[in-house]
């Protein structure tokens, strides 16, 4: 393992959310959803109140309100979210200039040397935490490790508002106990592939071969080995480039009406469509992926001059491109939608999501 490394992982609570409850005190305290209110609107974000009631982000806004009656939907403003993620940046700054932002809202950060001079992470960490408190009115969560997958897992297990530490020495037992479903990059599909293959915790996992694990996952099988052994040798890089902003589900059963599939890429592009109003990070090319039930793989896509900004022509290419894909394909065992050419390509602000959604 790469144990002298010191990571964190700066993760905003419920950002959009928690800047409009800032900025109108009419909606502290209340459930409150970030984004379209009508029937094809997408939850960019939702308050702790909210989420209580099960109401998340990516959630169609039909659903969120019959899970919340009580919900508040309010416009998103994306000029003020970036002006405070940039606040919230030059605070990383005056630590380390090894910072990989994520999105608006979250970012990694590499401590190791840091302008400071401090040896500790974690107090690095809650200075960090501090000083957005006091410049902002915010919280923000963190996680503090030796790798980025051990941090971005450790932020989120005292939010709102905490911080978690895992250190090499509790790493490998942290990870056996962890129920597989909390691994950062193993979706709810995989995680109940999983646990028909009667592994419900790291513990379970470990117990596989990595060839094995590559015959079940593919390539995937190799990252599921090194993980739960704590091994991670990604970089913070503060350069990292996002290509695509794209999201994919494959269904337990096979589809075969062009209705259901549609249905399908509605929800799929309302998924895609809040990450890059949260990234505020729009594309010009439009793909559509399919994988038939005899796993051939199709792709199509279609570019325009200027981005795609709203919803409803996100979703009108996608259904537009498997209609005049139809005659080539057959029973559906996966579908995807992503969006490249991004506006803002090079500034690290591109979101690559893991696959495997609750929804449709």
């Amino acid at each position: 393992m790469y144990t002298d490394r010191k990571i964190i992982h700066i993760d905003m609570d419920a950002f959009y959310a928690s800047v409009e409850q800032r900025d109108d005190p009419r909606l502290r305290g209340r459930p409150i959803a970030v984004g379209g209110a009508g029937n094809r609107g997408v939850v960019a974000s939702a308050s702790y109140e909210a989420r209580k009631y099960g109401v998340r982000s990516a959630m169609p806004s039909l659903t969120a309100r019959r899970l919340c009656p009580e919900l508040v939907f309010v416009k998103s403003r994306f000029d003020v979210y970036r002006e405070v993620s940039g606040q919230i940046r030059d605070i990383f700054h005056q630590f380390t200039d090894l910072v990989e932002p994520l999105s608006l809202d979250e970012a990694y950060l590499d401590v190791t040397d840091n302008k400071i001079d401090m040896p500790s992470a974690t107090i690095v960490a809650e200075k960090i935490r501090r000083l957005i408190l006091e410049q902002t009115q915010l919280t923000a969560s963190a996680g503090v490790s030796f790798n980025k997958f051990l941090a971005k897992i450790a932020s989120d297990i005292n939010k709102p508002n905490g911080i978690k530490v895992i250190t090499p020495e509790e790493a490998l037992a942290f990870l056996e106990q962890l129920p597989i479903a909390k691994f950062h990059g193993i979706g709810k599909v995989t995680a109940r592939k999983m646990n028909d293959m009667s592994i419900f915790t790291g513990a379970d996992l470990k117990k596989w071969s990595e060839i094995d694990l590559i015959k079940r996952f593919g390539k995937a099988g190799r990252h599921y080995y090194r993980i739960v052994r704590a091994d991670d040798r990604r970089e913070v890089n503060p350069n990292r480039i996002r290509k695509s902003i794209g999201a994919e589900r494959t269904y337990r059963e096979d589809l075969t009406d062009i209705v259901a599939m549609k249905e399908k890429l509605t929800y799929l592009a309302g998924v895609v469509y809040a990450y890059m109003e949260k990234a505020n990070n729009y594309g010009r090319t439009i793909t559509l992926k399919i994988k038939s039930s005899d796993f051939k793989i199709i792709t199509r896509s279609r570019s325009f001059q200027q981005e795609i900004r709203e919803l409803e022509d996100l979703e009108r290419v996608t259904h537009e491109l498997l209609d005049s894909n139809r005659d080539e394909i057959g029973a559906v065992r996966l579908l995807g939608v992503a969006v490249s050419n991004l506006m803002r390509e090079h500034d690290g602000l591109g979101i690559q999501l893991e696959f495997d959604f609750d929804g449709p």
